[in-house]
């Protein structure tokens, strides 16, 4: 079983913000989609891919748009919820742009071993070029589709003297909605394709781009260097497991069984595994627990009792004992000690 598929917060909060301004209550659909706020305020957070189709078809409802994941990528910039669209922006020609999108891309969607093979490429066939994008199983979620790509074709808009995609092929049939493609993307699109592709403009790798300034590159890919490094972190089972554990640690009843199933194994090869890494599932739940506990307290992001119910405690007075275990303060104590 492969890492779980997930995507950047800034992502997840562009989305919420979209869905807000057209009519829907985000803090609601965050609670329907199992999305705890506070994971949101740093946009290099992860949030599990299924959390963000969950919000995403929640949106779709609430604002009465089956077509809002083509709406969110033609008004919203990668620049606006990603660290991905600043490097992209900050470079010095569309080519180079492409470059980062396939060494960065999974800054913004992390699917891994799902997906064998580079996940974006510049691909030439039949004297024309075309920018391939590879996802397992991507009619189960076209809505990803449509967003990036409306992303990818609207953004560069806004400085770009021409158009740089020429056709759109995707996967998935024709929705009801087939009109409004005409009108964000403004050239042929072939629906029931046998790839998801768009078509290049043959000249466009040395179009120039640097909407930022030139030191900003730099400064940018050392923090997406160590984004990354993070996230391949993640590629351990202990890794993996607190991804799981982070979507529903709020609900508290937190079954290794449950966890197990979801990874791939048995309770009992969930447990060797995690000797293997010399940790064990009840020692991987507790320090997590701990160090969500201290980054909600620390600065006061969340009140004693908000923290507790974050951290899947029911009872206050559970969550303090716990507290003065890992730390050997009480949460107030800790919350009134200097940072």
């Amino acid at each position: 079983m492969g890492v779980e598929a997930t995507v950047s917060a800034g992502l997840v909060s562009g989305l919420l913000a979209f869905a807000s301004g057209h009519g829907a209550d985000g803090d609601d659909l965050a609670r329907r989609a199992g999305i705890s706020a506070h994971r949101l305020k740093n946009p290099d957070n992860r949030i599990p891919f299924r959390q963000y189709t969950d919000l995403m078809r929640a949106a779709q409802k609430a604002t009465g748009d089956p077509a809002l994941a083509l709406h969110y990528g033609e008004q919203v910039g990668m620049s606006e919820v990603s660290v991905l669209g600043l490097i992209m922006e900050a470079s010095a020609t569309m080519g180079e742009a492409f470059l980062q999108l396939q060494r960065y891309g999974r800054l913004a969607t992390e699917f891994v071993d799902s997906d064998p093979g580079p996940r974006v490429m510049l691909m030439p066939k039949d004297g024309r070029l075309y920018m391939v994008f590879n996802r397992s199983n991507p009619n189960d979620f076209p809505e990803m589709t449509e967003e990036s790509f409306a992303r990818l074709v609207c953004g560069p808009r806004r400085f770009l003297e021409q158009p740089h995609v020429l056709a759109i092929h995707v996967s998935h049939p024709a929705p009801a909605y087939r009109s409004e493609y005409d009108r964000v993307f403004q050239c042929p699109v072939h629906f029931s394709s046998g790839w998801n592709a768009m078509e290049l403009h043959p000249e466009i790798i040395g179009w120039k781009v640097a909407q930022n300034p030139r030191y900003v590159f730099g400064l940018l890919t050392q923090h997406a260097d160590r984004l990354l490094a993070e996230l391949d972190a993640t590629r351990t089972l202990k890794g993996r497991l607190e991804a799981l554990l982070m979507a529903d640690l709020h609900k508290g009843d937190i079954s290794a069984d449950t966890m197990a199933s979801r990874l791939g194994f048995s309770r009992q090869t969930l447990f060797r595994k995690l000797k293997e890494e010399e940790t064990t599932f009840a020692a991987v739940l507790d320090g997590l627990r701990r160090r969500l506990a201290e980054d909600y307290l620390r600065g006061g992001k969340a009140s004693i009792h908000e923290t507790a119910y974050l951290v899947g405690f029911s009872e206050p007075a559970a969550f303090a004992r716990a507290f003065k275990r890992w730390t050997g303060k009480t949460p107030g104590q800790f919350c009134r000690a200097p940072s």
